[in-house]
């Protein structure tokens, strides 16, 4: 476990740790930095599976995780590693992402022969990528990690794809900015705890839940009548097969509000009318 520090000015105090993946200079280090707005502990976990291991064993507080972006999509599997280990969903945050194509200064676009990144970074960025077929696309950890790594072993005819704050950090000349497909390209990350947060009744109004249904017809067509009817607006919906029971889906929901009694209401319904019905967390949206 690598542990770094960064400060922000409106507080000194260094009281909790926060996970995150990847390094400082990473996408989920600047989230960190914008939600929590104060001196923090960071954990650099180079997986998220090592994100959420930290934060069970109590190396972490609380952790920063990527759970969908604008262009790519959910990031599936990140959805059940909340759900198996229990976590809860305290809070989110978005972020604008701006990739950029950098490597060890004086290197220009002809000399490079290999992009490192994270593959969810290279999929935001294929149009311009395909524009060098000749070039290798390699999937990596973590798009800062891959800028440090170009510095610190000095490597040429390697470029990274990452954000402007690691070009920076690790003294990388920027090729080519802007490179992501869609220029609006946002993720939006959740921060996630062991323990639920107990956030006032009347600041919830977004909610992240799970629920398996009776394999029949009509029986999704009544949940969503349900939350339709109970004022819920529905942000997201992503089913998820049961491993262990063929044919059978999970659905991971995300839902806005303006009354929490509405969504109270729904919930006592669809905990009636679900085979199973578990809350992966209730807090505060953040306004876009």
């Amino acid at each position: 476990m690598k542990i770094g520090i960064f400060f922000c000015l409106k507080s000194w105090k260094m009281n909790e740790i926060i996970g995150i993946q990847g390094i400082t200079g990473s996408f989920h280090h600047q989230v960190a930095q914008e939600y929590f707005r104060q001196a923090v502990i960071v954990d650099e976990c180079l997986s998220f599976e090592e994100l959420v291991d930290n934060l069970l064993s109590g190396k972490s507080d609380q952790a920063v995780m990527a759970i969908e972006n604008s262009i790519a999509g959910p990031i599936i599997p990140n959805y059940s590693l909340i759900d198996k280990n229990n976590l809860h969903i305290i809070g989110e945050h978005y972020l604008r992402i701006h990739q950029n194509l950098m490597a060890l200064k004086g290197q220009k676009m002809e000399d490079i022969l290999e992009v490192h990144s994270h593959p969810m970074a290279i999929l935001q960025c294929m149009e311009f990528l395909k524009k060098y077929p000749n070039i290798k696309l390699v999937e990596d950890k973590d798009t800062a990690e891959t800028a440090r790594r170009i510095q610190e072993k000095q490597l040429k005819g390697i470029a990274a794809i990452a954000g402007k704050t690691a070009s920076e950090m690790y003294d990388l000349e920027i090729l080519a900015p802007e490179i992501q497909t869609i220029k609006n390209n946002m993720t939006r990350f959740v921060i996630i705890k062991k323990e639920n947060s107990f956030v006032p009744e009347n600041e919830i109004n977004r909610a992240s839940i799970k629920f398996e249904l009776d394999h029949k017809r009509g029986s999704l067509a009544a949940v969503l009548n349900v939350m339709s009817d109970c004022k819920l607006n529905l942000t997201k919906i992503q089913s998820l097969p049961k491993i262990e029971t063929p044919w059978k889906y999970s659905f991971f929901v995300d839902v806005t509000f303006e009354k929490y009694e509405d969504y109270a209401k729904a919930k006592s319904l669809l905990t009636i009318m679900a085979e199973y019905f578990k809350v992966l967390g209730e807090y505060k949206n953040t306004k876009l």
